[in-house]
């Protein structure tokens, strides 16, 4: 296997792709954070004390996909064509999903990704006064149109909303455990802030 981030000597190194012509880029990305039903109800009643927490997560995701080659280091500076963001609410999650598109000589999924991402950490930091026990997970690639690698693609799967190898018994409710979203384990209680 040829390492694109490495040169001859194995020092990082950023691709080239000055060779490259521009083409129709376009990546999706999906992740969900974990929420009390309290929280839940608070926020479609719009009673959240920081205000409006998916605007805020949208434009925040938004930003975000705008700077992402300042955040990881070997991604390329991309002048984005259009990034969206949108949300579902569940019983016990918020997921995310983001879609970003350019003509560029690279893609776009980095960007898609960061979105997502950074629009989890801002529904957290919205409302972490009322909810510490949210948990952000499930951040994947769902879509990548032009991709020619040998990986397989989400696309066409069932959400996840695990990332734990090791099949656990089910439980009676949806659940969370750790970084990652399972429908088989128990959410535990809020701790009380009394």
């Amino acid at each position: 296997m040829e390492f694109t981030h490495l040169d001859e000597q194995g020092n990082v190194a950023m691709v080239d792709v000055s060779a490259k012509p521009g083409t129709m880029r376009s990546a999706t990305a999906s992740g969900a954070i974990s929420l009390q039903p309290e929280t839940l109800r608070l926020l479609r009643e719009q009673a959240i004390p920081k205000g409006n927490v998916l605007t805020a997560a949208k434009i925040a995701g938004i930003q975000a996909a705008k700077q992402t080659a300042h955040l990881i280091p070997l991604c390329h500076q991309l002048n984005l064509s259009w990034i969206d963001l949108s949300f579902a609410l569940h019983d016990d999650r918020i997921a995310i999903s983001a879609t970003a598109r350019t003509r560029e000589a690279t893609g776009v999924e980095m960007e898609a990704l960061t979105a997502v991402s950074v629009a989890a950490l801002t529904i957290y930091d919205m409302c972490k006064a009322v909810d510490t026990s949210m948990e952000i997970g499930s951040i994947r690639l769902e879509k990548k149109p032009e991709a020619r690698s040998s990986f397989p693609s989400s696309t066409g799967r069932e959400p996840r909303f695990s990332c734990s190898p090791i099949p656990l018994p089910p439980a009676e409710e949806p659940t969370v455990q750790g970084c990652c979203f399972r429908r088989d384990l128990k959410l535990p209680d809020a701790p009380s802030t009394s």
